[in-house]
């Protein structure tokens, strides 16, 4: 059960958003427990080490506290019914998703900053294109955001949103919670120019449908440094609530993320700044950025 604690970290959040500050969230946890060693779990990308390796989830979610994060979403990104599954650990479908809120929780009692708030990260992504039926995903969600309910998380976080109809099935789910839902598009240009999610969706038709059900803050994610100010256009001109920017940085090959070409601290600070110009309030990183790069942004807020 959600008690007042929880509640009220939440409202704290939305009053200071109403307010016009800024808030820090996290940088990616999915390719940092890659980056710290941890073996992937095959066709559930990184989501295992919530029980293969606690500890190292749980010091990256500190280590970003410990930087400045006022919210740390939880690795279950790949924690999904159908992605279990095709890893041949269904079975272990609530533990998962319990202990990668859990961890964050921990982290968060354990740092002395009482009022970070722990986000729930869910999406619906496979690495085998193997897709449930909407009212199969439908379930599985609901089932999925009542155990992370459960283990504490406060916030919803859903998180590469590719498709319209997929986005809508999830955030249907997510109010039966009773949580808050923020809602993260993932887009990329197409050859005229025009930003749609990376299924193909028009970016526009996708903040539409994401009001409609019910998301209170849109997030650009898991999105190209260099294109997010194109998708920002296209916020400004739709929503009217608070906007949040977490892009990624580096390159992705057959299930492994490449460091190597990871923006530096400094650059992706400087991307920031413009953002925050034009009135974003939550800023993070996805995938490839790490602590320096919260450390960075802190820094600028």
């Amino acid at each position: 059960m959600t008690g007042s604690t929880e509640l009220e970290r939440y409202e704290t959040i939305r009053q200071r958003l109403v307010a016009g500050e800024r808030i820090l969230i996290d940088g990616a946890t999915g390719t940092e427990v890659e980056r710290r060693g941890v073996p992937q779990l095959e066709n559930a990308w990184n989501g295992g080490g919530a029980l293969s390796h606690p500890d190292i989830v749980r010091d990256i979610h500190l280590d970003y506290i410990r930087e400045g994060a006022e919210i740390v979403i939880s690795n279950t990104f790949a924690t999904t019914r159908h992605a279990l599954e095709d890893a041949g650990a269904g079975d272990l479908f609530d533990d998962y998703n319990w202990r990668g809120v859990e961890l964050a929780v921990e982290a968060r009692d354990g740092s002395g900053r009482p009022d970070v708030l722990v986000a729930g990260g869910v999406s619906y992504w496979s690495w085998t294109e193997r897709h449930p039926p909407l009212d199969q995903l439908r379930n599985d969600a609901e089932q999925q955001m009542a155990v992370m309910k459960a283990a504490g998380a406060e916030l919803l976080m859903l998180e590469m949103m590719v498709e319209i109809d997929r986005m809508t099935v999830l955030l249907d789910a997510a109010r039966k919670t009773g949580l808050p839902v923020w809602a993260g598009l993932s887009f990329k240009p197409d050859a005229s120019g025009t930003p749609r999610l990376f299924r193909g969706d028009l970016l526009s038709d996708a903040i539409v449908a994401a009001a409609e059900g019910g998301a209170t803050l849109i997030n650009i994610m898991h999105t190209e440094v260099e294109h997010v100010d194109a998708c920002l256009d296209v916020v400004e001109d739709l929503w009217r609530g608070p906007v949040g920017v977490y892009a990624h940085s580096g390159a992705y090959d057959n299930g492994k993320w490449f460091f190597n070409e990871v923006i530096s601290p400094e650059d992706y600070a400087d991307a920031a700044r413009r953002w925050i110009a034009r009135g974003v309030q939550v800023i993070g990183g996805c995938c490839g950025v790490r602590a320096a790069h919260v450390a960075a942004l802190k820094e600028i807020l």
